[in-house]
C-alpha cells in the first residue's frame, strides 16, 4: 500500500506525482529517494524527503512549524496506525510513539530471519527461567487452557520484541510460560490469522519461536464449523489431515528464502498428525467418558474472515473436508518443517449449513463460537492436560 492519510490537507505524494489526503493540496514529493524515517533522527519531520525538500525544514518550516499555520494545514490530529495507514514505504506522518514505531515495524515485515527469531526466544526463556517442551496454541473461546498452566511466567504480545499483536475477541494476547502435568510448556492465548491482514509467515512465526525455546511437540487448537453431518456441536475433531485452500492459492508460510537452519526446501508433509498422539487421545476420550464426542476427521482453512457460502461448503465435503475453520494449517506446515511432532484437534461451535434456507439460525456468527468454546472448555483442558501427562511420563 502506498500513501497514507493526512488531517485536513497537506497530502504527500507516494512517489508517482499523485497526492494522497484530505483537501489534498500543497502535496510534497518525497519518492525520489529513501526516507526510512525514526523518531530519533527528529521527531517533528514527517519524513526526510518532506522537511528537506521545497518550503521544508531548511527553510524554517518544519512539520512542527507548519501545523495550524494557515488554513488547510496539518492540524496535529492523531492518526491511528492501521495497516493501511503505516504501510507507506516507510514514510509517514510525523510525531509516532513508540508503540506506533513498533506496529509500523512488524507490519512492514513479511518474514522473519532466523537471528530476529532467535532473539525473541532468548527473551522468553530468560524471562521465564524455563526451556518448554510442549508448545499450545489456543483457538478461539479456548484460551482456558493456559490458564491451568502452574506458576506462569506471563508475556503480553505487545512487550515482546517484534511479536505481532492478536486483536480478534476471543484471544487475549498473551504468552504463558509454566509447567502442566510436570511438563514445562508455552501456551499462546491468542493467534494471528490471515484476515488480520498478516501474511502466512507471519501468523506461523511463533511455532519457530516456540521451536528455538526447546519446544517438540505441538498442541495446536481451534474452533471450526462441522461439515461432517455426524459431527454435533460440542464435538471434539481429532485432526488426522488437512485440506491447505490458502496453499491451492499459492499461498505458504514456507514461501520465499528457505533457511536450513528451520528444515529443508521441501518438506513432506504426508504424516503432519501424529497418529501415536492421535490414538493415546482416543484413549483419553474413552477414559473420560466422552468417546461418542470424539471423532477423527480431516480439517480445512479458508482466509476469512467471512464464514463460507454453501456452495463452498458442499464442495469441501465432497474434497473430503470434514470441519473448516481459519487458522491452524499453516501453524502445522510451519511445525512440520522444523520437525515438531504435533496434536490437533477442532472444537466443533456450530454445524454448517449445506442446504439453502432463510432462517437466520442456519447463519454461523463468532458469539455462538464462543459460547460453545465456553460450555466445552472443561474437556477440552483435561484432555489436553491427559495428554501431556503422557507425553511427560513416557520420556521421564
Amino acid at each position: 500500500m502506498t500513501g497514507y492519510k493526512v488531517a485536513n490537507g497537506n497530502g504527500h505524494s507516494n512517489g508517482n506525482g499523485s497526492t494522497k489526503g484530505t483537501n489534498g493540496t500543497n502535496g510534497h514529493s518525497n519518492g525520489h529517494k529513501s526516507a526510512d524515517y525514526t523518531a530519533q533522527e527528529n521527531p517533528t519531520m514527517c519524513s526526510r524527503d518532506c522537511c528537506s525538500g521545497p518550503g521544508g525544514s531548511h527553510r524554517g518550516n518544519t512539520c512542527a512549524d507548519k501545523k495550524g499555520a494557515r488554513s488547510g494545514s496539518i492540524t496535529g490530529e492523531k492518526i491511528i496506525p492501521t495497516p493501511q495507514s503505516l504501510l507507506g514505504n516507510g514514510k509517514i506522518q510525523c510525531e509516532l510513539t513508540h508503540e506506533e514505531l513498533r506496529a509500523l515495524r512488524v507490519l512492514n515485515e513479511d518474514t522473519y530471519p532466523y537471528e530476529v527469531i532467535e532473539e525473541i526466544a532468548d527473551f522468553i526463556t530468560k524471562g521465564s527461567g524455563m526451556r518448554p517442551k510442549i508448545g499450545i496454541i489456543c483457538g478461539s473461546g479456548l484460551g482456558s487452557l493456559a490458564d491451568i498452566i502452574q506458576d506462569p511466567k506471563i508475556f503480553e504480545y505487545e512487550k515482546i520484541p517484534n511479536f505481532p499483536v492478536s486483536t480478534v475477541e476471543g484471544h487475549a494476547g498473551r504468552l504463558v510460560v509454566g509447567t502442566l502435568e510436570g511438563a514445562t510448556v508455552m501456551a499462546m492465548q491468542g493467534r494471528f490469522h490471515f484476515y488480520e491482514g498478516y501474511p502466512l509467515a507471519k501468523c506461523s512465526m511463533p511455532v519457530r519461536v516456540m521451536k528455538l525455546c526447546g519446544v517438540e511437540y505441538l498442541f495446536a487448537t481451534n474452533a471450526a464449523g462441522g461439515i461432517n453431518p455426524r459431527f454435533a456441536v460440542g464435538d471434539i475433531m481429532l485432526m488426522h489431515d488437512h485440506v491447505n485452500m490458502l496453499g491451492f492459492a499459492g499461498n505458504s508460510p514456507l514461501q520465499g528464502p528457505n533457511d536450513p537452519r528451520f528444515g529443508p526446501r521441501f518438506p513432506a508433509l504426508v504424516n503432519s498428525y501424529n497418529k501415536d498422539l492421535i490414538n493415546k487421545a482416543i484413549e483419553i476420550g474413552k477414559a473420560m467418558g466422552i468417546e461418542s464426542n470424539i471423532h477423527v476427521g480431516v480439517y480445512s482453512c479458508l482466509g476469512g474472515p467471512n464464514y463460507e457460502t454453501i456452495a463452498e461448503l458442499k464442495a469441501l465435503r465432497m474434497m473430503g473436508v470434514d470441519a473448516v475453520g481459519m487458522s491452524t494449517v499453516h501453524e502445522v506446515i510451519t511445525a512440520r518443517h522444523c520437525d515438531m511432532k504435533v496434536f490437533a484437534f477442532s472444537l466443533i461451535t456450530n454445524k454448517c449449513a449445506t442446504e439453502y434456507s432463510d432462517k437466520k439460525d442456519d447463519e454461523a456468527n463468532h458469539d455462538e463460537v464462543m459460547a460453545v468454546a465456553k460450555n466445552r472448555q472443561k474437556a477440552c483442558c483435561e484432555l489436553v492436560s491427559r495428554l501431556i501427562r503422557e507425553i511427560h511420563m513416557a520420556s521421564a
